[in-house]
């Protein structure tokens, strides 16, 4: 098994640094050779300036899909150019606040229909929040908050994308949930909630689109991803204990997660590409585990 160090380097210094930083080397040579699976789709995927939802934006232009990115941060133009220039894709960027309805459908019925000349084919929803708190202490806003923004925005996006998968007779709706959708922990009252609600809401939207032709809706739940911000907490963790980056990783994963491995961004979109593929039209209605075996304790 690779140590985690090994791992990490290998994502902090090999092909996902791509994902996250915006002086990022362009290779159009190598990303037109690809075969462009998803050419003349049309990708919207939330909460995707960073992280994992940007991971998986980068993977589907990188098999020639059309990106509208979501969300907030610095550098968002070059990020816009950079992915342009390395796959070759049209990609736009839209701001709109997920906690807000009518800025949801304006961005889906009509920047996306005018930027791209056609609606949205490929729906992640992947925008969230996360607090910790114990229920009693828990601030109620804040509650209401994540629920919002990891639970309603998928119903808002879903509903205004739904019946224009229907006339394409396409669609694949996405919904990026966790292992917290299968599973609980303490004092994340507002994010467990939120995220069995997702899992729930999948299967719902699977059975409601299960006679139309070739629209699925799953939803992926991942455990321990190994992102920057999952790296800066493991560093917080070392320089607490006085320990090495690897030994807290150790400690971050031995508790849960049975391989004691990240997942990584590239897998997740790896599986939202197949997911997206003809071979997944019969697959609908999954919470798909992708946790290291946590929750097949």
């Amino acid at each position: 098994m690779k140590s985690i160090v090994k791992q990490f380097l290998l994502y902090r210094y090999h092909r996902p640094r791509r994902l996250f930083s915006t002086n990022i080397v362009t290779d159009v040579t190598t990303t037109n050779n690809l075969t462009k699976t998803l050419a003349n789709k049309v990708a919207l995927v939330t909460g995707s300036t960073s992280g994992i939802g940007l991971g998986i934006a980068e993977t589907l232009a990188e098999n020639g899909c059309s990106i509208c990115l979501n969300g907030f941060g610095e550098n968002i133009d070059e990020i816009v150019t950079s992915m342009e220039k390395k796959y070759n894709v049209p990609v736009m960027y839209n701001g709109a606040n997920m906690l807000n309805r009518h800025e949801i459908k304006d961005m889906i019925e009509n920047d996306i229909k005018s930027t791209f000349g056609t609606s949205v084919d490929i729906l992640v929803n992947n925008c969230g929040m996360q607090h910790v708190s114990p229920i009693e202490s828990f601030d109620e806003d804040i509650f209401e908050k994540v629920i919002q923004l990891n639970l309603t925005s998928n119903f808002y996006t879903t509903k205004y994308v739904l019946n224009d998968m229907r006339e394409k007779e396409y669609g694949r709706i996405i919904n990026i949930a966790s292992t917290h959708g299968k599973v609980a922990s303490v004092n994340k009252s507002a994010y467990v909630a939120s995220k069995h609600g997702v899992v729930g809401l999948t299967k719902t939207i699977a059975l409601e689109t299960a006679k139309d032709t070739n629209i699925t809706c799953n939803a992926i739940c991942p455990g321990f991803v190994l992102t920057p911000l999952v790296a800066a907490q493991i560093d917080v963790i070392a320089d607490n204990k006085n320990i090495t980056f690897e030994e807290a990783g150790k400690d971050l994963l031995s508790e849960k997660v049975p391989s004691e491995n990240f997942v990584t961004v590239e897998q997740l979109g790896g599986l939202c590409s197949f997911l997206c593929s003809d071979n997944a039209e019969q697959l609908t209605g999954q919470d798909i585990a992708v946790d290291g075996g946590w929750t097949s304790v």
